[in-house]
């Protein structure tokens, strides 16, 4: 009687569908694409330094009156005092637009210009200090002031302006009026109270 032996069929290695290896190919080269590019995303771009951080900037005018006292020094060459007052409106950001009470002390030279001081008094009786220079006062000039400090709300600021004089007009005995216009600057204020101060 013949023996029949069965023998296992070979197995033959099995082979990919006809689109497959380039698929494979494709997807690879598509992380590869994707591995290089993760540095630079994960890379954020340092954020813009701040613009003028902190700073306010306010504008307005001043009207002012007082008196000069005028040293003649040869010709063409005085020398004066002049002491001005008057109601100035400021329009600002962030608490900047206050009405205030301007005061101002200056020194003329028509050789060397001008130098002086003012105080600004809010109507809480809060102050800012500032220091001035420019032209000799007249109609057309300009002056610059830099903000140095101040009291109670004000304490800590500084900052810078400048105005034109719109127009300045001397009358008998030493009096002088004249408008301050275009006044526009900007003002950093000081820190915040401490805890148990009065606020700003």
């Amino acid at each position: 009687m013949g023996v029949t032996r069965h023998f296992p069929a070979s197995s033959s290695p099995s082979r990919s569908p006809p689109g497959g290896r380039a698929a494979r190919l494709l997807r690879l080269a598509s992380l590869a694409s994707l591995l290089l590019l993760l540095p630079g995303a994960c890379q954020r771009e340092p954020p813009p330094a701040p613009a003028a951080e902190g700073w306010r900037s306010f504008q307005g005018s001043w009207s002012a009156a007082g008196d000069r006292h005028v040293l003649e020094l040869g010709a063409g060459h005085r020398a004066a005092v002049t002491s001005l007052s008057g109601s100035m409106v400021l329009r600002g950001e962030r608490g900047l637009g206050v009405g205030f009470q301007a005061r101002a002390v200056a020194f003329t030279d028509d050789l060397t210009g001008m130098i002086g001081r003012a105080v600004w008094t809010d109507e809480r009786g809060d102050q800012i200090f500032s220091q001035l220079e420019g032209d000799p006062l007249a109609s057309g000039r300009r002056v610059a002031g830099t903000i140095t400090g101040g009291t109670g709300r004000w304490a800590g600021i500084t900052g810078e302006y400048r105005f034109d004089w719109e127009y300045v007009v001397e009358g008998e005995e030493g009096r002088v009026q004249g408008r301050a216009a275009d006044l526009r600057g900007r003002a950093r204020l000081g820190p915040a109270p401490a805890p148990g101060e009065a606020p700003r």
